[in-house]
C-alpha cells in the first residue's frame, strides 16, 4: 500500500481503537495530539482502554474525570496535565529508570496501537520521529498497529529516528505547531547554584542536564568554557544556545565526537529549528543513550540534576512529595550513576535549601529541604550509595566516599543557617550521628 493509500481522518482513527485495546504515544513533542485530543469521542462505545503516555503536553478531554471510567492512563513521567488528572483515580505512574522503561513495560504488555508523530515523508519514503527515540522505535516495532501524524512543522532529525511508511499502518496527516516548553526564569538562587556547579565543570567535559531554572542558570555559567561536549538524556534550549556560541562542540568527545547526543529534544521553537537537519545532533534509543554503561565512556562525563529533598544521609526523591507523584525518575539515576563510572566524570544534584508550603493551618511557612528523614511515602530517586556532589545556594558538599556522621555534617553546612542546629538535633535524635 503506497503512502496515499494509508492516509486517513482522525474519525477514522478512532474507529480502530476498540475496548481494553493499550495505546502507547511518543514523548512530549512526539505525542499524537489530534488523536488524543478527539480520543473521549469514542467514550461512548469502548470500555477498559488504556493510554501510557510520558509528559504529556496538554490537558487532554479523554484524562478528565467525567471519563474516567472508559480510560485509564500509565504514566511515565508526570507533567502538570497528569498531576491534575491524578486525583480522578484512573491515571497511576510506572516507576522505571528511563534506559529500561520501554524494555521493562514490553515485558509486562505489548501496545494494540502506537500513535505518535513525526515529519514530512523524504523523497526515499522515510519519516522521522523527529524530537524522540526514547522508547517511540521499539514500540512501534511490537505494536500491532501503527498511526503516525506526519506534520510538516515536526523536524528532520537524525541518529536512529527513521521509519519508513512500509512500516507505518495509517498517516493522519497534521499541521499543528510543535508543541514548545517555555524556558524556565533564573532567580538568584539558581545564579549562586549554577555558578558553583560550573566551578567544576573543565574545558572538553561532556555536559548532561535538562530543564529548570538550576540547569538554565548552568547554561549561563558555561558561557566562557571551551569545547564541551554533550551526551544527554534531554537536549534542551539551554543546550541548544551553547552549542550555537561555539561552546558546544564536541570536539574532545570520547564517544560520538563531534555529535550532540540524545534521546529526546524539548524546549523552545529555536531548538526545533537548531535540530532540523543538523547532521551534528544525534536522537538514538533510550535503551542506549541512558546505560549508565554508556554514559560511563564518556571521558569527564559531568551530570547535573535536581532534586525535591535529600535527607541526612544522602537520599535524594526527585519525583514525589511525600506519596504523592509529582514528575518521574526519568534518567536522574541513569546519568548519574554513568557519569561517576566515566574517567574523570563528576555527578552533582542540585536543590534549593528551603521551600514555602502551607503549614495545617493554612499559612505560609519555610522550611529546609535538606531533611533528618524524608518524608513519609517518598520515593527515593537516587539512593545514597549513588550521590556525589550535592549543591545549595550555601555551597557544594561533596559526598564520594563519606561515612553518614561525615554526611550528615557536610549536608547540614549547605542547609539554610537558620535550620542547622536543629538539623544537628534531629540528627542526633534519630541515631545518625
Amino acid at each position: 500500500m503506497n503512502y496515499s493509500n494509508k492516509v486517513i481522518s482522525v474519525e477514522k482513527a478512532l474507529d480502530l481503537v476498540n475496548s481494553k485495546d493499550v495505546i502507547v504515544t511518543g514523548l512530549g513533542a512526539a505525542e499524537a495530539h489530534d488523536f488524543l485530543m478527539q480520543l473521549h469521542t469514542i467514550a461512548d462505545r469502548i470500555n477498559d482502554v488504556t493510554v501510557t503516555n510520558c509528559l504529556p503536553m496538554s490537558d487532554f478531554p479523554f484524562m478528565k474525570e467525567e471519563f474516567k471510567d472508559k480510560f485509564f492512563v500509565d504514566g511515565w513521567f508526570y507533567s502538570p496535565a497528569l498531576r491534575k488528572a491524578h486525583k480522578n483515580g484512573n491515571i497511576s505512574f510506572i516507576p522505571n529508570h528511563l534506559h529500561l522503561a520501554g524494555v521493562k513495560r514490553l515485558d509486562f504488555v505489548k501496545p494494540n496501537i502506537y500513535v505518535g508523530s513525526c515529519s514530512a515523508v523524504d523523497k526515499h519514503g522515510f519519516v522521522s520521529l523527529s524530537t524522540g527515540n526514547t522508547y517511540e522505535k521499539r514500540m512501534i516495532e511490537a505494536a500491532d498497529l501503527v498511526i503516525l501524524e506526519v506534520n510538516p512543522n515536526m523536524p528532520k532529525t537524525y541518529g536512529d529516528c527513521e521509519v519508513h511508511v512500509n512500516d507505518i499502518d495509517y498517516v493522519i496527516e497534521a499541521n499543528y505547531p510543535v508543541p514548545v516548553l517555555p524556558e524556565a526564569p533564573v532567580n538568584d538562587k539558581d545564579l549562586k547554584i549554577g555558578q558553583y556547579i560550573a566551578d567544576f565543570v573543565n574545558d572538553g567535559d561532556c555536559i548532561q542536564f535538562g530543564i529548570g531554572g538550576i540547569p538554565n542558570a548552568v547554561a549561563n555559567a558555561l558561557v566562557d568554557k571551551k569545547d564541551l561536549g554533550v551526551h544527554t538524556e534531554m537536549l534542551t534550549t539551554g543546550l541548544m544556545k551553547l552549542a550555537k556560541s561555539g561552546v558546544v562542540n564536541g570536539s574532545k568527545k570520547s564517544l560520538h565526537r563531534g555529535k550532540m547526543v540524545c534521546t529526546f529534544a524539548l524546549g523552545s521553537a529555536e531548538l526545533y529549528d537548531f535540530i532540523d537537519q543538523n547532521p551534528s545532533v544525534m536522537i538514538l534509543d533510550g535503551n542506549y543513550v541512558n546505560d549508565p554503561h554508556i554514559i560511563g565512556l564518556n571521558d569527564n562525563q559531568v551530570s547535573i540534576n535536581t532534586t525535591l529533598e535529600i535527607d541526612l544521609t544522602g537520599q535524594c526523591c526527585s519525583e514525589s512529595i511525600g506519596s504523592v507523584q509529582f514528575s518521574g525518575t526519568g534518567g536522574q539515576a541513569d546519568t548519574a550513576i554513568g557519569a561517576q563510572k566515566a574517567k574523570n566524570g563528576k555527578s552533582f544534584i542540585a536543590l534549593y535549601s528551603t521551600a514555602m508550603v502551607k503549614d495545617a493551618t493554612g499559612e505560609r511557612v519555610e522550611i529546609s529541604k535538606i531533611v533528618p528523614q524524608l518524608k513519609l511515602g517518598a520515593a527515593v530517586t537516587l539512593s545514597r550509595n549513588d550521590v556525589d556532589y550535592v549543591v545549595t545556594e550555601y555551597g557544594v558538599a561533596s559526598l564520594r566516599g563519606t561515612n553518614i556522621r561525615q554526611r550528615v555534617e557536610r549536608l547540614i553546612e549547605i542547609a539554610h543557617p537558620k535550620f542547622r542546629d536543629e538539623l544537628y538535633a534531629q540528627a542526633k535524635e534519630i541515631g545518625i550521628i
